[in-house]
């Protein structure tokens, strides 16, 4: 996954069929329960222990600071803590560097983690492919990744999406107003669980968070939130509901070009199933929403316009359920309402 600071950035085996409610679109598809699944096996490799002794587990990437020229790299160890240290190398370069990193474990009631390191690697260069290898003797592993392109107001990215308190409450306020829009176009909010959500799995449970901060989220025109913790898809229309209060009895959300659109992606898969039961009839707010697993992609185009598309995973082919384009709300305020795109 690629980030920076500047700008946020199928061939179908069944069609799927939508029904219109009283809100948007839900789609009738309903995924097969396969005992089996061919697209992702559990004898795959991709699931398999990597051999040899104490070989680096888990690896990852996440970035390292603000603008794209650190990459933090984290694996895991079983069997004793090995190396901290990180042999990396440009594309475009034969010299290799090493970064030395650290490791910790943490015990919960009965259950003891494995070794845990995290290595920072800094002063990267923009726009560059790095390899780097974790791990000691004959049990070295090799990946490799991109760095973001530099800073720039209308520099494109893509990302896939995968899937209160007074502390939070106070940085907020405080984070907020230190985003410039001339440098930072696209303000984008991760949380976990959704604020709008028509399914019965954890309904209503973002509602103590939202009462409090979403407020704040229109003020500072916050053009997209990504929640996950519901097991299926949906997507809102531009909608607010920050005049609700205990006593005033105004607890209908109202459509706002001033908010940002609320994607649940919480469908990357998980052991516990889709979350399949939903309110009915569908929400004003919801524009679509289907039970199945899937992915998002996001793709900045410049500082006024991004494309979002989810994908459905359906029997191992991507399907594309759900897109539209999105206009920034600080450089590009316009109505982008829309309906299901079939």
């Amino acid at each position: 996954m690629k980030m920076g600071n500047s700008s946020f950035v199928a061939i179908a085996l069944l069609m799927s069929v939508v029904v219109l409610c009283n809100g948007g679109k839900t789609s009738s598809y309903v995924r097969k329960l396969i005992q089996n699944p061919v697209d992702m096996p559990l004898d795959s490799d991709a699931f398999a222990i990597p051999p040899g002794y104490n070989a680096p587990q888990q690896v990852h990437i996440t970035q390292g600071d603000h603008v794209g020229q650190a990459m933090i790299i984290s694996w895991v160890t079983v069997d004793e803590p090995g190396s901290n240290e990180v042999i990396y190398w440009s594309n475009s370069s034969l010299q290799n560097f090493t970064a030395e990193g650290e490791v910790f474990t943490y015990t919960y009631y009965n259950y003891t983690s494995g070794f845990i390191h995290h290595t920072n690697i800094t002063n990267l260069q923009f726009n560059t492919t790095y390899f780097y290898v974790v791990g000691i003797g004959n049990t070295t592993r090799q990946f490799w990744f991109i760095t973001p392109p530099e800073v720039g107001i209308n520099v494109p990215y893509t990302f896939g999406i995968i899937g209160t308190s007074s502390l939070q409450y106070k940085w907020l306020t405080s984070e907020l107003p230190k985003v410039d829009r001339t440098k930072t176009s696209w303000l984008i909010v991760l949380m976990h669980a959704p604020w709008y959500n028509s399914y019965y799995s954890h309904y209503m449970e973002g509602e103590p968070m939202r009462v409090v901060f979403e407020s704040l989220f229109v003020k500072y025109k916050v053009d997209i939130v990504f929640a996950g913790h519901v097991h299926a898809y949906e997507r809102s229309e531009r909608v607010s509901n920050d005049k609700y209060n205990i006593t005033n009895g105004i607890c209908t959300p109202v459509k706002d070009i001033s908010a940002p659109i609320y994607i649940t992606n919480g469908d990357g898969g998980n052991q516990e199933g889709l979350s399949i039961n939903m309110t009915q009839p569908q929400p004003s707010y919801s524009a679509y929403r289907e039970a199945s697993f899937g992915h998002g992609t996001l793709e900045i185009k410049n500082r006024t316009h991004a494309h979002y598309s989810w994908n459905r995973n359906q029997d191992g082919y991507a399907v594309e359920a759900d897109k539209l384009w999105l206009f920034n709300r600080y450089w590009n305020p316009h109505d982008d309402s829309t309906i299901h795109i079939p």
